[in-house]
C-alpha cells in the first residue's frame, strides 16, 4: 500500500532549465509564480475535492536569485478556509544539485474558491486544525484576510 501524505500539504520538485529563465541563467519570477500557483491550486484542490479558482496571490517575495539546473522545491499546505475560500501557503526553495547547498528564496499565501459545476463559489470542507502550528498559521491567515478586506472596503469608498 502506498502511504500518501496528508491531503492539506503537497511537495512538487522541478530542475530549472534554460527556458525557465533570462540569458543570464536567472529564473523568471513568474515561472515562480506558476509553480507557487500550481502547488497551492493542487494543495486546495486536494482539500476541498472541488474546483478551485485562484482568487489571491498575497504578498509572494523573491529573497534570493533561483539559477538554471537548481533544483526547485515547492511547498503548499492549506492554512485557513473559510465557507467557499481556501487560504495555501506555499514555500520555494533552491537547491544547487552539485553543492547541496539549500537556500529559501520565495513565501506566498495564494487564496482559492473552490467553484461548482456552474463556476459558482461553493461551501468547502472546514480545515482541521489540530496543533499549535496550525492554530498560528490560522490565526495569522485570519490576519491578511482582515488586512485584504479592509483593503478593499476602503478602495470601495474612495
Amino acid at each position: 500500500m502506498i502511504e500518501r501524505a496528508s491531503a492539506d500539504e503537497l511537495t512538487l520538485a522541478q530542475v530549472m532549465l534554460p527556458e525557465d529563465a533570462n540569458p543570464r541563467g536567472n529564473v523568471h519570477g513568474g515561472t515562480l509564480m506558476k509553480l507557487a500557483d500550481t502547488a497551492g491550486g493542487v494543495c486546495a484542490t486536494r482539500h476541498s475535492r472541488q474546483q478551485v479558482v485562484t482568487v489571491v496571490m498575497d504578498s509572494m517575495t523573491f529573497e534570493e536569485p533561483v539559477y538554471v539546473g537548481n533544483l526547485v522545491v515547492v511547498h503548499a499546505q492549506v492554512t485557513w478556509t473559510g465557507r467557499s475560500s481556501i487560504e495555501t501557503e506555499v514555500t520555494i526553495e533552491a537547491e544547487d544539485v552539485l553543492t547541496g547547498e539549500v537556500r529559501r528564496v520565495s513565501t506566498a499565501y495564494l487564496v482559492y474558491v473552490a467553484i461548482d459545476e456552474h463556476g459558482r463559489p461553493t461551501a468547502v470542507r472546514p480545515f482541521e486544525v489540530t496543533t499549535a502550528e496550525q492554530r498560528r498559521r490560522w490565526h495569522a491567515a485570519e490576519q491578511r484576510r482582515a488586512r485584504r478586506l479592509g483593503l478593499v472596503d476602503s478602495s470601495v469608498r474612495a
